[in-house]
């Protein structure tokens, strides 16, 4: 077991989006994360402090002896601090409503940051494995593993008509939630992306923002996810989120290539934009930059930027983010503070890259006078 500090043994946001998966242009991570109940315990919402102190303590050690989690970190919240949790949530390694939990809740985090085991959120038990890219077969067998594993050491609520059983009744049965999380910006300037969620929403899959629930799409950045976990196996679930992701990237990839022929100059316009504001503001917000950084991705993406990875617009979209802004400053920063060293981080990191090669021979100038819509 990891005796380091959190910061120390996170990984790198330059290592972590240089990880590459199958078609993450589009799909930037795909995760899969099963919950599970205590026969014997009552449900995290509805349970005392002490109460969720002793399933805490039974669950930790069982979690840690895994094989998969050696050599982990393991935490309980209430000795996080309110920056580590937030620092957590923008990776997305935990999700907001754990950050907000103190004693009786932990988690669990493997090395390389594709496990993670969050104990006393909404139910006792959320593992989760993650993967760049679109690898959700991957992520469900390495999940699915760690699922048989535990339930040799610990004793899970299970119904025999109900299937598992769980706090929230959306996630009863099978207790799995697939998603994953993908970048249409080509759907968003072609004003498709409206018709294309209410399908997917149409299909039985919920489609979310930036950080699940209840949050908006920065970045151009969505959450396609099952919403029904009760009479389907996890393997239907699995490959039906898949076919209908095929079908997303398939429209993404349409949309692109049909606004670079028919509005090459509007494409160019937000592009160059973007990268005009990045790499030359004295000040910025975090949701700007987010919106901006999907634009210079996009630009990557289509070949505007020579010998600029992708993975630049990856890091940056992590590292401006005012967690991870803060905690590169040892005093407390205000959000105009926060703001100011932004534009100075992006300016400095964008300082080599050039502004976008238009590709000649693109006529695509309808539509033009939409140019300065965002």
């Amino acid at each position: 077991m990891s005796k380091t500090g959190l910061n120390d043994f996170l990984v790198s946001p330059a290592e972590t989006t240089r990880r590459r998966g199958p078609h993450d242009r589009i799909v930037m991570s795909s995760r899969v994360r099963l919950a599970r109940n205590l026969k014997d315990g009552v449900f995290p919402g509805w349970a005392k402090k002490p109460e969720r102190i002793r399933v805490f303590e039974l669950i930790r050690p069982a979690v840690e002896d895994l094989p998969e989690l050696k050599e982990s970190f393991s935490e309980s919240m209430d000795n996080l601090s309110t920056l580590d949790k937030q620092i957590l949530v923008e990776r997305h390694l935990i999700s907001r409503e754990h950050a907000a939990k103190s004693a009786g809740s932990g988690l669990v985090l493997n090395r390389d940051e594709t496990l993670c085991v969050m104990i006393n959120e909404e139910d006792h038990l959320r593992m989760q494995a993650l993967r760049p890219g679109l690898q959700l077969r991957q992520a469900w067998q390495v999940i699915d593993h760690l699922d048989s594993e535990l339930e040799q050491k610990l004793n899970f609520a299970f119904n025999n008509e109900l299937g598992y059983l769980t706090a929230c009744p959306t996630n009863l049965g099978t207790g799995i939630r697939v998603s994953a999380m993908l970048h249409l910006p080509g759907l968003v300037l072609a004003e498709q992306i409206n018709p294309i969620i209410q399908s997917v929403n149409k299909l039985g899959l919920a489609v979310r923002g930036l950080y699940g629930e209840g949050t908006e799409a920065l970045g151009n950045v969505f959450q396609v996810s099952n919403q029904m976990t009760l009479g389907e196996s996890e393997s239907t679930i699995v490959e039906r989120l898949e076919k209908v992701l095929a079908q997303i990237i398939e429209h993404e990839e349409n949309a692109r290539a049909s606004l670079l022929e028919k509005k090459a100059k509007v494409v160019y316009n937000h592009i160059g934009r973007a990268y005009g504001i990045l790499a030359n503001a004295h000040s910025i917000s975090s949701k700007e930059t987010m919106n901006l950084l999907s634009l210079l991705r996009l630009g990557v993406d289509m070949g505007l930027f020579p010998g600029v990875d992708r993975a630049l617009a990856d890091e940056l979209f992590i590292l401006t983010q005012p967690a991870h802004l803060q905690q590169q400053h040892s005093e407390k920063l205000s959000a105009e503070e926060r703001d100011l060293l932004r534009a100075d981080m992006l300016r400095e990191r964008l300082k080599q890259v050039s502004r976008p090669t238009i590709k000649s021979g693109g006529t695509g100038d309808a539509g033009l006078d939409k140019a300065g819509k965002s």
